[in-house]
């Protein structure tokens, strides 16, 4: 099993990156998004998900963990396939595409080429409660006790987007200091994002 390959990037394509790891070459399927990250002849690190057929053996290459693990939800959804999963991602990468679901937002995902409304619902349906796993929170105690209390579902639907995304408790909690408690849960997971990458 390859859990990542890291190498110089030396083809770069649209949707594919080969990457030279000590003179072997591995062509891995890539989104938009971690094209986006890539520089040609440069050293890169990609986390691998293998889909492996009788007739193929197809490599799936992340820029991070968090966009691999989004392509894993998306792919345990009926009808959702490698190639679907990999154009939503580079529709709208992983940040938005777990804000997207969290908040129901059905527009952001058929953006991407081949994304019906059907299929959609069925993302949104299937992922919502293991995205949002803590939708409704006991503000007495847990990861979102410092959320704003008239927030209500809406922040801790943004503590839960974030926590998919990788951020501790601690870090959401200070960059969701402030926030306006009758903002959305997209704006205030906007607001918390703009503030993680100010402080960065």
């Amino acid at each position: 099993m390859l859990y990542y390959v890291s190498g110089i990037v030396s083809i770069l394509e649209p949707g594919l990156a080969v990457i030279d790891c000590g003179g072997v070459g591995y062509g891995c399927h890539i989104t938009a998004y971690t094209a986006g990250q890539l520089k040609l002849n440069q050293t890169a690190r990609l986390y691998i998900t293998e889909s492996i057929r009788e007739d193929a053996f197809d490599l799936y290459g992340f820029i991070s963990r968090e966009e691999q693990r989004c392509y894993t939800l998306l792919t345990s959804v009926s009808g959702v396939g490698p190639k679907a999963a990999m154009a939503i991602l580079s529709s709208c990468g992983p940040q938005n595409l777990t804000l997207a679901i969290m908040t129901g937002d059905e527009k952001m995902l058929t953006a991407a080429q081949g994304i019906g409304k059907k299929i959609a619902q069925r993302i949104i349906l299937e992922l919502k409660d293991k995205l949002g796993g803590s939708m409704e929170l006991d503000y007495s105690g847990g990861p979102a006790q410092n959320a704003p209390a008239n927030g209500g579902s809406a922040a801790a639907l943004a503590h839960a987007a974030l926590q998919e995304l990788g951020y501790s408790p601690a870090e959401i909690s200070a960059a969701l200091k402030g926030v306006d408690s009758a903002a959305t849960t997209e704006e205030m997971v906007r607001y918390a994002l703009r503030a993680m990458v100010m402080k960065g």
